[in-house]
């Protein structure tokens, strides 16, 4: 199938959130446990300070899916702090269109982008209990680099993460 792919904008952050607080609802599949409006969607994912993309993928109009890549934080106050070379990724498809090609279609213009801005690697950090999400990057090609035991979500539940990095 074949999708328009491009650049995120203002305009689309209430398509975005409405995308993304199903999956946040649903549970299991994200560290967010609050749901977003536009104007948050445009602060934490469509035009943050340390952004080098966030692309959409829409047929017919309607956003699918939505991909952000940032550079890492050189002020993240964790002890997970990552090179400065390195982007972050987050990726979100819609329940209703997992399994068209929505996310490849996204993670093969992110790459072109990711390398255009001289990032080395491309880290992915995902819960230990989303299986989709796992599969998900590890058919990108990402790989396993480490693991983050007993990171609290917000609620006090306690999960693992998994760090998955792809080389460009």
């Amino acid at each position: 199938m074949t999708f328009e792919v491009r650049q995120a904008c203002k305009d689309d952050g209430a398509e975005m959130s409405a995308l993304i607080n199903p999956i946040i609802a649903m549970g299991g599949s994200t560290a967010h446990q609050s749901c977003f409006d536009a104007a948050r969607m445009i602060s934490h994912y469509i035009a943050p300070e340390l952004s080098i993309s966030c692309l959409v993928a829409k047929r017919g109009g309607q956003v699918l899916g939505f991909q952000a890549l940032e550079w890492c934080d050189p002020d993240w106050p964790g002890e997970d702090i990552l090179p400065t070379d390195w982007a972050v990724i987050a990726t979100f498809v819609s329940n209703t269109a997992r399994g068209q090609g929505v996310g490849r279609a996204i993670f093969d213009e992110t790459v072109k982008v990711a390398r255009a801005s001289d990032v080395i690697t491309i880290d992915a950090t995902i819960r230990a209990d989303n299986a989709l999400g796992l599969a998900y990057y590890a058919a990108l090609g990402f790989t396993d680099y480490g693991r983050l035991p007993d990171v609290p979500l917000r609620d006090g539940t306690r999960v693992d993460r998994i760090r998955k990095r792809f080389d460009l």
